[in-house]
């Protein structure tokens, strides 16, 4: 029988979420099959094994009962689920996602939105994008698109970053489920205040075509798809632009080569490639197997690290490096197999066709004047959590 990976006990929660890239590199190299014991997880660091793991559900489970999110969600998510339930419950809100539903109602309102807040920006001052652009624009779309447009943008952001920061919560703490109790408090009432509005007069959001479905889920699951969405449709198109914008302000050259030929969505993909947003996912074994020759064990659960397979050695030339015009090799941000995002073409649409050349319009001589004072955080969830540029 084949030996269990090797447990590492010097890796903390706290570096993870400082900077995880020199704890991958050095994964990638030395154990790319790891028991992180400040996890309680087995970290798969290889874009090969992240993949696998992902097409393989029938062997790794997504319903891993140790994960926070149950607690941070009140519900069993169909981000947790397999085979004919998740099915069931992604297709529920298919219809708001369909291309031409994208193509016809969201991106001409995601354009309108563009331009109404970068049109606010002041010129010729230092500005946090973060907070003044990024959150914001991410926020309102998001609310468009769910059918929740009665929700503050302030309010969208809270409740994604507290859903966000629960359902990342590995440490177990109090603080983190008391701020996602109270958000999920406060949508719960938003809900149940929008379904008559949306059932007399029904439309292309996901609020609405789950409501009015002629085969509807269970309203608990209805509710629990919208707070699925909230909590990645808002930090995953506001940290790609984020990253994208740190990326292209520190890489003048490519920044001129892509307004040139106006790559903007090359220059997406290279952001979600350099720094995924979702950084990582659990799986749950349900049998006993091997990966490169360890034991994963029933009942182990396997964190595949995307942000690491996306800079695998064997994949990526540099993959440290943020370099829009690399050899174009398919990335694991939006995931692989069932659970494969179901925003991704939306957020590829809002980011790379519509608010990065709404900006650069704009503010076509925008700096970043202190790349050092942008900092970055997360694990589970990763971006800078500042980005102040002058809007020149």
């Amino acid at each position: 029988m084949a030996d269990p990976a090797p447990q590492d006990m010097t890796i903390t929660l706290e570096a993870l979420d400082r900077d995880p890239f020199p704890i991958y590199r050095r994964l990638r190299a030395e154990a790319p099959v790891c028991r992180v014991r400040a996890v309680g997880r087995t970290f798969l660091t290889k874009a090969a094994d992240t993949r696998y793991v992902k097409d393989t559900p029938a062997l790794f489970s997504s319903d891993d009962p140790n994960t926070p999110m149950k607690r941070a969600f009140h519900a069993h998510t169909l981000m947790r689920k397999d085979g004919d339930a998740h099915l069931r419950e992604r297709m529920a809100m298919a219809p708001a996602f369909a291309p031409g539903v994208i193509r016809d109602e969201w991106v001409p309102r995601y354009r309108r939105i563009a331009e109404d807040y970068v049109g606010r920006l002041p010129r010729g001052e230092t500005v946090d994008l973060f907070s003044a652009l990024s959150g914001p624009y991410s926020a309102r779309g998001l609310a468009v698109l769910l059918g929740l447009e009665d929700a503050t943008d302030g309010e969208m952001q809270r409740w994604s970053q507290a859903l966000i920061d629960g359902a990342g919560n590995f440490g177990w703490h109090d603080g983190p489920f008391a701020l996602a109790d109270r958000a999920n408090e406060e949508m719960h009432a938003l809900f149940d205040r929008l379904q008559d509005r949306h059932r007399a007069a029904p439309n292309s959001s996901a609020l609405s075509v789950m409501l009015n479905s002629g085969d509807p889920i269970p309203e608990t699951q209805i509710y629990a798809n919208m707070k699925i969405a909230i909590g990645g449709g808002i930090n995953e198109p506001r940290d790609a632009l984020n990253t994208t914008l740190y990326g292209l302000l520190t890489k003048p050259d490519q920044l001129e080569e892509v307004r040139r030929n106006a790559d903007w969505d090359m220059a997406f993909e290279e952001g979600v490639r350099w720094v995924a947003p979702i950084a990582a996912s659990s799986r749950l074994a349900t049998d006993d197997t091997e990966i490169r020759g360890c034991l994963i064990p029933r009942g182990d659960t396997v964190m595949t690290i995307q942000a690491s397979a996306n800079r695998d050695e064997e994949l990526f030339e540099d993959g440290e490096v943020f370099n829009v015009y690399r050899d174009r090799v398919p990335h694991q941000s939006f995931g692989n197999g069932p659970h494969f995002c179901q925003g991704a073409h939306l957020a590829r649409r809002a980011i790379g066709e519509v608010m990065l050349p709404v900006l650069f319009e704009r503010f076509p001589e925008m700096t970043l004047p202190d790349a050092d004072a942008v900092v970055w955080r997360g694990f589970g969830f990763r971006g800078p959590i500042n980005l102040p540029v002058l809007l020149n």
